[in-house]
């Protein structure tokens, strides 16, 4: 069951019963890494399910939220990953290019909510549909808190791919992250298409490549 912090919204009808309206949760994972994409995910969920230790996916372990991604992507009445490429966070910077990961991930979902919950401060300009946005909401609303695991989920899955065509970088490791590992990796090897070359680290490494 989820634990007390997280909470469902209901509507309640003239009649007096309370009907189930199809509300998406949505996050974002990988703002903070230098390589890859940032990743958004959407999801609705049905009135009763089971997803037991479901919550912000930061605090939960990695086989965990493998196991949650899974159960979620089978109990879900909807869900959608979306991402926006290292090309396009160059192009916009890293906000906005999240943003657009968001709504890429709410256009995605097979069935309309009613209402959206967006984890953090911000919400996507020009959704089209009710939104609110929720500080902290992975660990408050569980819609959120499942899309939290897929994004993260799909965001790894894109290190891990990455790690096997590119073992010397380590990003199964650091998942992108400037790690000393990463950041030592960078200079030996050299800058990847992967890498976001908008990213301090990498953009002044380059500048220095080209003094020489």
């Amino acid at each position: 069951m989820p634990s007390e912090t997280i909470f469902r919204r209901h509507r309640t009808i003239p009649t007096g019963n309370i009907m189930h309206i199809l509300t998406a949760g949505v996050d974002e994972a990988g703002r903070g890494p230098l390589v890859g994409s940032v990743f958004a995910a959407a999801v609705i969920l049905p009135e009763t399910f089971d997803l037991p230790g479901l919550t912000d996916s930061k605090k939960l372990s990695e086989k965990k939220r493998d196991a949650l991604a899974e159960m979620i992507k089978e109990q879900a009445v909807a869900w959608h990953v979306a991402a926006s490429t290292p090309e396009e966070i160059a192009s916009l910077n890293i906000l906005h290019a999240t943003m657009l990961a968001m709504k890429r991930a709410v256009y995605g979902l097979a069935a309309r909510p009613e209402k959206i919950f967006i984890d953090g401060n911000r919400i996507p300009e020009h959704l089209g549909i009710p939104a609110e946005a929720v500080v902290k909401g992975d660990s408050k609303i569980i819609e959120i808190s499942a899309a939290s695991v897929l994004a993260k989920t799909a965001r790894d899955a894109e290190m891990y791919a990455l790690a096997q065509r590119r073992p010397q970088y380590g990003f199964d490791k650091h998942k992108g992250y400037g790690t000393k590992q990463h950041l030592e990796a960078l200079k030996q090897y050299g800058v990847l298409p992967e890498h976001r070359r908008d990213f301090a680290p990498v953009r002044n490494l380059l500048a220095q490549q080209a003094l020489f």
